[in-house]
């Protein structure tokens, strides 16, 4: 029950962080705050535990291939922020991220199993 709470209060001190720094001259830095890896190394702590080191490779190999529809998420993101409503923007956003994770985890499944 420790580590939920340990989780649940690093979660809301991440969001914290996000929402102080989107108010400052930094507001950018908010945009880095959630690719510190937080919840990847409580992951990788995880799979490393129940799995061990070589399934912890194949998580990080993983890791790095999802960043491919997180790209894609913020380049949507980029080029209608000034075009559509904030809601439209970030649908799309994440309609072509959820397509890209699918696709993802589609193609891994095929060539890594």
């Amino acid at each position: 029950m420790l580590s939920l709470f340990l989780k649940c209060s690093i979660g809301a001190a991440v969001v914290l962080l996000i929402s102080v720094l989107s108010k400052s001259k930094a507001f950018y830095i908010a945009g880095l705050v959630p690719l510190f890896p937080t919840f990847a190394l409580i992951a990788h702590v995880i799979v490393l535990q129940e799995q061990g080191a070589e399934a912890l490779k194949q998580t990080a190999l993983f890791g790095i291939w999802s960043l491919v529809p997180y790209f894609i998420y913020l380049l949507v993101v980029y080029l209608l922020a000034t075009k559509l409503s904030m809601w439209s923007c970030f649908g799309i956003a994440t309609l072509c991220w959820i397509v890209a994770a699918a696709g993802l985890i589609y193609g891994w499944q095929i060539f890594h199993q």
